[in-house]
């Protein structure tokens, strides 16, 4: 073999040797160099996490209806004046006002404010109107048994206006849940944390249903700052009295708690809550017809009755006539 394609042959090796050196040294140190990749990344989820808390905390305390919105104004110093709420005592108070969408210490005192107003402002009217201008013209007894139902019924109306906002906003809520449990799928699925799940889900259905954005907002806050996550779930499930809400609730809380892949969890909760919503409305469609019944008795009836007895009427009116 000639000298020069000896010393090729040689070079050549010596390059393959140096560049396999340098690949085993590169694979050796470069994990040390490089660091604890999973240290990196827990503190750059946690720096996510506190800078979203951060974020959260400050658009609450800048709302007008935040979480931590308390009136000091004469509605507060009446009601402990007179110690209204061990008076007018409420059982789960705050928790019904919560369903309604009013949170915070100022609708509570509202609400046992027109507690005291509405049953003093009932019962003048009725004294008023029933017993001294005796509208009915009725006995005494009469019109005084009416103005107690007219003062009983001003006690409870406040519960009854609570407990009507509270269905309203529970069936915006409910119809579009489902999807909403979709997209929190979806973006879980995608790699997403819980609290940035909620928070995205809450942006995507400011439009479709108000009150459920809000509420996916109050819960990724408390996700956010709260010390466990089963306070959040929790506190989702009591804010919203609806079966689907509470059973979405307690999954998320089992699936925290021993470990469940989250997904399987939400796919499993949608597909339910769907055939719920299905369900309810199969049960508004077979309860349409006995609806029905007395509307058409009332209103239907009688004009086609009119409608084919006028015209025999007329001819039997002409032929007697």
């Amino acid at each position: 073999m000639p000298a020069e394609s000896l010393a090729l042959l040689q070079n050549f090796a010596f390059l393959v040797i140096a560049l396999l050196t340098v690949a085993t040294l590169y694979i050796i140190f470069a994990p040390i160099l490089e660091g604890d990749k999973l240290k990196k990344r827990m503190d750059s989820v946690s720096s996510a996490r506190e800078g979203l808390k951060k974020n959260r905390m400050a658009e609450l305390n800048s709302a007008q209806k935040g979480l931590r919105t308390e009136n000091k104004g004469a509605v507060k110093n009446l009601v402990d004046r007179f110690s209204l709420q061990k008076l007018l005592e409420a059982s789960d108070l705050k928790d019904k006002l919560a369903q309604a969408g009013m949170r915070g210490q100022k609708p509570v005192y509202t609400f046992y404010l027109f507690r005291l107003i509405a049953p003093v402002v009932l019962f003048v009217l009725g004294i008023l109107f029933f017993v001294l201008l005796n509208v009915r013209e009725g006995s005494f007894m009469q019109n005084l048994f009416v103005t107690i139902c007219l003062t009983l019924f001003g006690f409870y109306l406040p519960a009854i206006y609570v407990k009507n906002a509270a269905s309203k906003r529970l069936a915006n809520i409910v119809p579009v849940f489902p999807d909403a449990l979709d997209l929190l799928l979806i973006c879980v699925e995608s790699g997403m944390s819980v609290e940035l799940a909620f928070g995205r889900v809450a942006d995507e259905m400011a439009e479709s249903s108000v009150e459920l954005a809000e509420e996916f907002s109050l819960t990724t806050a408390e996700l956010s700052y709260l010390s466990s996550r089963r306070l959040a779930y929790e506190n989702l499930a009591r804010r919203n009295n609806h079966p689907g809400i509470r059973a979405v609730a307690t999954a998320l809380i089992q699936a925290e708690r021993y470990g469940t892949p989250l997904g399987d969890t939400l796919r499993t909760m949608a597909n339910e809550n769907r055939q719920m919503r299905v369900m309810q409305a199969e049960k508004k469609a077979a309860s349409l017809p006995a609806k029905l019944t007395v509307p058409m008795i009332v209103f239907f009836l009688p004009v086609l009755f009119i409608v084919i007895l006028t015209p025999a009427g007329m001819r039997l009116g002409a032929a007697l006539g």
